[in-house]
């Protein structure tokens, strides 16, 4: 198919930090290439976490996928290993420029089969005004976040999918990181006191925050003023810009946990290309000019983007547009685990959260929730 008529599709998520970036990119993409058309559709944030890649693979050119994909897509090769698509140059630039581990978050057997187009953690996100008229202080501590919760006015993404990343989140603060062992997803110890920590805070927590994925939690944060505080909700720089919401969100780094901060659980989506892509020639043309610098710090970051590319986060430009939410969350970046990422894993991550959030809504018996984890583990391990 000659690049005059040539008609591409992807498929991203849905919020304009998803869908408005790709689009404006693959727009100027098309007014520099003649002749080329590319088309995105959207699904639901869930869905992006969920809906397996090779069935997308074979409807759609370009996928923006999920990092814990990577293992699955080695084995299967349904995506391209993009190192043998793009020149070394520009493949060490990304690597050199990754926000913490969001470019190997993509790498996997030697071969990279994503972009690290968009960066993101769980991060702290604060409403200054309503701070100020309460006359409160932002936390420090975990100790000062439980009590800031008594409140009321916390929120947080409690979706089972978040839920278990805070779980993550919790063991690696106290030393020591999931999925390591093929004897259980972590020690009895660390286990169990991460859950009794999330059951202290998850019980100060309203209801309707365990309906929320974290963009609920900032359209909810932003729009009224029943919540002044998230604790830890994947960062999205859109509700810290003049213009998008009503009331502007400003975002922090995280409180600690005797001294030591919160080290969250990376997120950040990736550009892939199907291995049954029309135009490899061309689809590597456009993943080279959507990762590039120049077109992450501007196109993509001005229609909504959350760049990963590193020289973009720490740029005053960007900074200045979205009261430095880069330069002040980046040290959380720079902090994050890695989840797992073993061709299994997903079957765990499908299941581990429900059990979780219940522990978190409601209480219960924290050794035998942890068993249950562990043979979860287990079977995600076969």
């Amino acid at each position: 198919m000659s690049a005059e008529n040539l008609k591409l599709k992807g498929i991203t998520w849905n919020h304009s930090r998803g869908f408005t970036s790709v689009v404006a990119v693959s727009q100027r993409f098309e007014e520099l290439n003649p002749g080329v058309e590319i088309s995105w559709e959207k699904r639901s944030l869930q869905a992006f976490a969920d809906e397996p890649i090779d069935q997308l693979a074979k409807r759609y050119d370009f996928l923006i996928i999920d990092h814990p994909w990577a293992g699955f897509a080695a084995r299967t090769e349904v995506i391209k290993a993009l190192d043998t698509m793009l020149p070394v140059p520009f493949m060490k630039d990304l690597a050199d420029n990754s926000v913490a581990k969001s470019h190997e978050s993509y790498s996997f057997n030697n071969h990279q089969w994503a972009l690290a187009i968009d960066a993101a953690t769980p991060v702290a996100a604060s409403r200054p005004d309503l701070f100020k008229k309460e006359g409160l202080e932002l936390p420090t501590t975990y100790a000062d976040l439980v009590e800031l919760s008594k409140t009321g006015k916390v929120a947080i993404p409690g979706i089972p999918q978040d839920t278990l990343m805070s779980f993550y989140m919790i063991c690696s603060t106290l030393g020591e990181d999931v999925c390591t062992s093929e004897e259980h997803v972590i020690s009895e110890g660390i286990g169990i006191k991460a859950l009794e920590m999330l059951r202290e805070l998850g019980k100060n927590i309203r209801s309707e925050s365990y309906d929320w994925n974290p963009i609920k939690v900032f359209e909810a944060m932003s729009s009224g003023d029943d919540y002044l505080y998230t604790p830890f909700a994947y960062g999205y720089s859109n509700y810290s810009k003049i213009g998008y919401a009503k009331n502007l969100l400003k975002f922090h780094d995280m409180v600690d946990i005797d001294g030591q901060k919160l080290i969250t659980t990376l997120g950040g989506t990736g550009l892939a290309v199907s291995s049954q892509c029309k135009s490899m020639e061309m689809a590597a043309k456009f993943v080279e000019y959507a990762g590039s610098l120049d077109t992450q710090k501007g196109i993509f970051f001005d229609n909504g983007g959350q760049p990963g590319h590193r020289k973009a986060w720490t740029d005053d430009r960007v900074n200045s547009q979205c009261m430095d939410f880069f330069k002040d969350t980046l040290p959380a970046l720079d902090r994050a685990f890695l989840r797992p990422r073993y061709h299994g894993h997903m079957y765990f991550q499908d299941r581990a959260g429900a059990p979780i959030r219940e522990f978190m809504m409601k209480g219960g018996n924290a050794k035998s929730l942890l068993d249950e984890l562990n043979n979860l583990y287990k079977q995600s391990l076969k």
